[in-house]
Parts: structure tokens; sequence; C-alpha cells
């Protein structure tokens, strides 16, 4: 375990900005938060900082150049880019730098650097070198749609993006179809269709969900419903930058779930890859019954379906003798 401390406030001379390390030669990196939407939403130290880092790292400096223009600051130091292209390559330079006594100001697009933003390369970096990391606290996406949604808020995970192949994103939901937490995800809008139709069909069509869109900006969105209701919706087309938070699962217990939901759920595993009999054991944990019973509940099913289509064949071949006569 590894700890860090600053020097008190009152103990730090008065030119010397909140968060600057005790030692001279001691660099700091800086994780600061930007705005998500309303640039009158960015932390006060936020503009302190662009003004005294040694080096401003931007995921993206076209954007940066155009927040400090809207706070009315300049930039002291250095600037460079610190994207998801170039993280791996640029972390060692920056780290070099920390080590050496710099100052290094972290920003992303929009939220807090590390969170489905470039960051934790750079902070396990210092860490290593035993470098101090402080944070700027500012907006933040994942908070705010929480805030908002409607949904509990006292114990929750966040997801990031998912997968964009359909497999893969069925697979990351069956993983999580029983959190009892709330779960909060970002989607782009060009998925938003598909990836609320698969929650539908995984976590089931009736889970609460909140679709939060262009939070804090002036085309603000926040539309709540059962998850079909929201796939139905998104189906039509949706724009702009999505955070999407669902209610948890709900507690297990035998008499929730019929047979054909643990048949459903059974199925929903097995086609995002699990083999039948772990699918079958994942289910009865989460619904609290035995495998046994789910065994039989998916076993009833096979045979119901291949009476069904049997029956059916059987009504096709005697109207293709009918129709012959």
């Amino acid at each position: 375990m590894t700890s860090e401390t600053s020097p008190a406030p009152s103990d730090a001379p008065a030119d010397v900005p909140a968060g600057a390390p005790s030692d001279a030669s001691a660099g700091l990196l800086v994780l600061a938060g930007t705005p998500i939407g309303d640039v009158a939403d960015a932390p006060p130290r936020l503009a302190r900082e662009l003004e005294t880092a040694d080096i401003v790292a931007a995921e993206d400096t076209r954007r940066l150049r155009r927040l400090t223009q809207a706070l009315g600051v300049q930039v002291g130091g250095r600037v460079v880019s610190y994207f998801e292209g170039n993280e791996s390559a640029r972390t060692p330079e920056l780290a070099e730098a920390l080590a050496g006594g710099a100052r290094v100001l972290l920003v992303t697009d929009a939220g807090m650097p590390s969170v489905s933003d470039p960051g934790y390369r750079l902070v396990a970096a210092a860490v290593e070198r035993d470098v101090r990391v402080t944070a700027v606290p500012g907006p933040s996406a994942v908070l705010t749609a929480l805030a908002v949604s409607g949904l509990p808020v006292d114990r929750f995970c966040f997801e990031g993006f998912l997968p964009r192949k359909a497999g893969e994103r069925r697979a990351r939901l069956a993983d999580v179809a029983a959190e009892r937490r709330t779960l909060v995800y970002f989607e782009a809008p060009h998925r938003i269709d598909d990836t609320l139709a698969a929650m539908a069909e995984v976590f089931g069509p009736e889970r609460r969900a909140a679709v939060c869109r262009e939070l804090t900006k002036t085309y603000e969105e926040v539309r709540r419903g059962p998850l079909a209701e929201l796939a139905a919706w998104a189906a039509e087309g949706v724009r702009g930058e999505i955070t999407v938070v669902v209610e948890g699962a709900p507690e297990p217990g035998p008499a929730d779930l019929d047979a054909g939901e643990l048949v459903r759920r059974v199925r929903v595993r097995e086609e995002a890859g699990e083999r039948r009999k772990e699918a079958i054991a994942a289910v009865a944990a989460e619904a609290g019954v035995p495998k046994r019973e789910v065994f039989d509940a998916v076993v009833a099913a096979k045979n119901a379906e291949k009476k069904d289509a049997e029956k059916k064949d059987a009504e096709k071949k005697d109207a293709g003798r009918n129709a012959a006569r």
C-alpha cells in the first residue's frame, strides 16, 4: 500500500499554487476535470493550473485551444497531445519530465482523465517513480447521469463502452446480468439502438433505465423508461453524447422467475459463447434455484420445441398430400 501526503494549505508560501510539491526538485502530475458541456462548469482551479503547468498534455490540442479562449487564460507551458493513439509512446516522455521535477497537467476532451479517457498509464508511471499525483476535481458524465437518472445511486458500477461486435457485446452484458448495483455505460449515437435492444434481451425488457443525452448542453435530454421502450425510441435515431444508466438486477427469488425466464437466460448465455452446462450453473446461481430445476426447464423447452416442429412438419406434409389429390 502506498500513500501520498500534501502540505496543509496554510503551510504553503502565498505564491505557490495549491497542490504544489514541497520539494522543488519533485515533479507533480495534476489530473484536471474539464466541462462536459457548459464551459461555465469549469472548476476555478483549472485556469490557474493551465497557466502554471510546465507541460499541458491534452487529448485534443484544438479543443484545449477553444477551452482556454473561452476561459480567457494563456497556457504558460508546453502543450503536447496525449490521446489513445499515442498514449503508450508518450507516457515514458512525460514520466521522465515528472521525475525531473516538471509540473504536468493532464486534461481530456470532457470530464475527468482516466475515466474512459487517457490517464491511467501516466498515473501508473508516476506512482512507479514516486511522483505525487493530485487532481482538480471537475464535471463527470458518470456522476451527472447517475444524479439525474432517477435510479438508485447508493451503489453503482461504471462499465465504460461496450464492445462493438454483437456477440462480444452480448457476452459482456451477460456477465453483469445479475449485478445488483446500478450500471453506467457510455455509448456512441450510431450504436445506441443496438445496445439498448441487446440490454432489453439480456437484462429483460422491463428493466428500468435512463438514456442521458447531451448533458449540461443546450439540447440536454433524459429519457427514462423500461429498456424495451427505450430501444424502440432509439431505433428512430439519437444524436449527441450519450450516457446510459441501468437499474441493477432484482434480488433473486424462485418465485420471481418462471421456467420460461430461466430458459431465456440460459439461451442468452449460450448465444454469448458459454457452454450449456456452465450457462445452467450460472443461471441457477443468479436465480437462487437448484441447477436441476434449470436443467429440467431447458430440456422441457427443447422437447416442446421439437414436438412443435414435428407437428408443423406433419401438417405441412398433410397439406401437400391434400393438394396432390
